[in-house]
């Protein structure tokens, strides 16, 4: 077996995506819950909430991984591990608050986006201090 380089961020990443497909099996529970058959998109607030938690977070997807991963090449492997395994967290706590009720989303959402802003401005900023060694 090959030694990888990234075991803490890999597995926060195995982490982030464990939280998704809770929240795609929490949809089809929900679906069946309020008798809504795919592709239908609409029903109760109660329904919609569920499937827009994992909307959202399936967006969020896309920022967080590349973000979390170039964190991790640029600064190392703990660090991104322990800023990065906030997001999973603030997802769920975020699912827990909307589920109840879309007021109590912002604390959840919240942790994620501060996570989220971490690794993309320690990211951005390790690649620029890089370029500028590489160009002096």
């Amino acid at each position: 077996m090959t030694t990888f380089a990234y075991p803490l961020t890999g597995l926060v990443t195995l982490a982030a995506l464990l939280v998704y497909f809770w929240m795609a099996y929490k949809v089809g529970k929900a679906r069946g819950m309020h008798g809504i058959s795919a592709p239908r998109m609409d029903g109760p607030d109660d329904f919609l909430r569920v499937l827009r938690v994992q909307g959202n977070t399936a967006e969020g997807l896309l920022i967080f991984l590349p973000a979390l991963w170039l964190f991790a090449l640029t600064i190392g492997d703990p660090w991104a591990a322990l800023v990065g395994l906030v997001y999973p967290i603030g997802r769920v706590i975020y699912a827990q608050g909307y589920y109840r009720a879309a007021l109590q989303r912002s604390t959840g959402f919240t942790i994620g986006l501060l996570s989220l802003a971490v690794l993309w401005i320690g990211a951005a900023i390790a690649l620029v201090m890089q370029l500028a060694r590489a160009w002096s």
